[in-house]
């Protein structure tokens, strides 16, 4: 067979150039030449920035190998596939956990029970192994669970029955060796949720009112359960007494373990950024993060876009005729009604007042804070700091701060006086060693894996809002802004504008659960969405659908190319990756004989006719047709 002409290799780069990444990937199946020009890096980084529309000063991961693959990585190992609806829930689906080990997931929702399912099976489905309802115990809902950290105890949070505006909540420790209740434990208000602090305690909270808008928070260290043999041990202790005013309570506490802070698994810092505080001559205190726009993707098409224009348009209209789109009627702020009520019978004078005799009681009677949460620690120091993280406020009952609050080794379990530490008489209150403003409704946290990074769902206020009256917070966007904190630095890394959205307002918000793997991150929306960003290079990848507002997403540990989300609509969707999937699909391949194998392909080596492409050479195959 004779050949034609042969174009030369820049010529066929410069086609290349202007074909989309899946004629190239085509066309370099054609002959030994397209092939080689097809897998160029050059040709890869150009289709790389130019289909994700990354700008150009963003580098390439750290962990790439070439472009090739890295293209091939975010197009083919994002789970956007959904391959199973799991429907045993009754009523929406609140939250989604993870055990450590990734072999089981907890699920909680307003039928008032926390499933658990094994993801395991020989078949890649996943099934139902245990399912406990929390009636029995007045609760109105379950809203949030967690793995202690070796997957024995399972930390279930619920909301108890109660008025529209109640608050208050407990805990529940489930063992996972044979599904026993072990302990309960008061949880107030609800919206603290409540997590482990390491495998045998966990942490709740309680509230005061001690005015009509000030009140303190009580954070609990509770055994998760009472041994036989130590009845005398202490089963609480209380880690801290904090003030709060205008109205605003602590929620959402989580633990940060700082162990691997100066090895974390993604670096979000890049070397253009450095440069560019140098160049600037940019100091710690004026630090600025770094804005992506991610309104618009790359890889998202023209008419998902136009979709989400239809469904907004239609919100806006339901709800100028009185009708709501958002869930059923629930609490969705906890602790307003003891603020409601005060407002009635008080003037805003008195108030204004108020507030100012518990900024006065608060600078006189708080502990100085913790020095070492901010000093910058020598080498090889630090690495075992235990932070508490949480949301609060000093403006307004919306949660606008992020909180800490660093939890010293002789806190760690309920061993000496119920009350904690000794104090001086005059130390009501603990100080925060540090606090982060976002400027905006917080409804959701999530830490990375390896604890290096908070990742912040807000809704944003307007810029240069004055907040006058507590009880009257600035509007609040729909769009939902990422903020990334850097929790060795202690400063906002990163912001994504205008990623996923919301319409509740500030009295209505509930929290949006979101969740972050090695590479991705992930989060629910209230317009009937969850979505997958890249963590280094700040863009959306895929939008996976609902029929409803989606509340949770959750990666597995052990495979981030699985992931779940948990919606209004009362199902649970399981997505894959495109390569995940067409593994599954693909038949098993029959052993060849080895002693076959040398003679084959000589064989085959002798017989291929010139330019044609051997089988070996191959590509290792043309994107999924799962692909977004």
């Amino acid at each position: 067979m004779e050949c034609g002409p042969v174009l030369p290799d820049s010529l066929v780069l410069e086609i290349f150039l202007r074909l989309p990444h899946d004629a190239v990937l085509r066309a370099g199946l054609s002959c030994r030449q397209w092939l080689a020009v097809s897998r160029d890096e050059f040709l890869w980084r150009e289709l790389f920035y130019s289909y994700y529309r990354i700008p150009r000063c963003v580098p390439r991961h750290p962990a790439a190998v070439s472009w090739y693959r890295e293209f091939k990585r975010l197009f083919d190992c994002i789970p956007c596939v959904e391959v199973q609806t799991l429907r045993e829930h009754s009523d929406q689906v609140l939250h989604l956990a993870f055990s450590h080990r990734g072999h089981r997931f907890s699920s909680c929702s307003k039928d008032c029970t926390v499933k658990l399912w094994d993801t395991e099976r020989p078949d890649g489905n996943i099934s139902l192994v245990h399912s406990s309802s929390m009636r029995q115990f007045n609760w109105g809902y379950t809203q949030f669970s967690q793995f202690n950290a070796d997957d024995s105890l399972l930390l279930v949070s619920g909301v108890y029955l109660g008025p529209h505006h109640s608050s208050s909540g407990e805990i529940a420790v489930i063992s996972l060796e044979n599904y026993t209740l072990l302990s309960r434990v008061r949880n107030k208000p609800y919206d603290v949720f409540g997590c482990w602090l390491n495998e045998t305690h966990l942490i709740s909270g309680n509230l005061h009112w001690i005015g009509n808008m000030t009140s303190c928070s009580v954070l609990w260290l509770n055994k998760a359960f009472q041994d036989i043999e130590s009845e005398n041990v202490n089963v609480v202790k209380r880690l801290f007494k904090i003030q709060n005013i205008n109205a605003s309570t602590i929620r959402t506490v989580m633990v940060a373990h700082c162990r691997r802070h100066d090895n974390p698994d993604l670096l979000l810092d890049y070397e253009a950024q450095s440069q560019a505080r140098k160049q600037k001559g940019q100091q710690q205190q004026n630090h600025q993060p770094l804005l992506f726009d991610l309104g618009t993707s790359g890889s998202e098409e023209e008419d998902e876009e136009e979709e989400v224009e239809d469904e907004e348009a239609c919100h806006r209209e339901a709800k100028s005729w009185g009708h709501s789109t958002a869930r059923h009627p629930q609490p969705t702020l906890s602790g307003l009604e003891h603020v409601l009520h005060s407002r009635k019978n008080v003037g805003n004078r008195e108030l204004e007042i108020e507030t100012q005799v518990a900024q006065m009681m608060g600078r006189a009677h708080t502990k100085a804070p913790d020095s070492s949460l901010i000093e910058p620690s020598e080498p090889g120091e630090g690495e075992d700091k235990t932070y508490l993280l949480f949301t609060t406020g000093s403006l307004t009952y919306s949660p606008h701060q992020i909180g800490i609050k660093r939890i010293k080794p002789d806190q760690m379990t309920t061993s000496g006086p119920v009350l904690g530490e000794e104090r001086s008489s005059d130390e009501f209150f603990d100080s925060l060693d540090h606090v982060i403003d976002i400027h905006g409704h917080i409804i959701g946290m999530g830490l990375s894996p390896d604890h290096r990074y908070l990742y912040v769902n807000s809704r944003a206020w307007p810029a240069g809002c004055v907040i006058s009256d507590p009880m009257s917070p600035p509007p609040i966007a729909e769009e939902i802004d990422l903020h990334v904190i850097d929790l060795k630095s202690l400063r906002e890394e990163r912001r994504s504008l205008r990623a996923h959205r919301a319409f509740t307002p500030n009295d209505e918000c509930f929290f949006i659960f979101l969740d972050v793997s090695r590479d991705f991150v992930a989060s629910g929306a209230e317009d009937k969405h969850g979505y997958i960003w890249d963590r280094h290079y700040n863009i959306c990848l895929a939008r996976l659908a609902h029929d409803d507002v989606v509340n949770s997403v959750a990666f597995s540990p052990a495979d981030q190319e699985l992931l779940l989300s948990a919606s209004d609509d009362s199902t649970i969707k399981v997505w894959r990756s495109p390569r995940m999937v067409r593994l599954a699909q693909a038949p098993a391949r029959p052993p060849r004989p080895r002693k076959l194998l040398p003679s084959w392909l000589s064989r085959n080596k002798n017989s291929s006719p010139a330019g044609s492409v051997n089988v070996s050479e191959r590509i290792d195959g043309i994107y999924s047709k799962h692909g977004r």
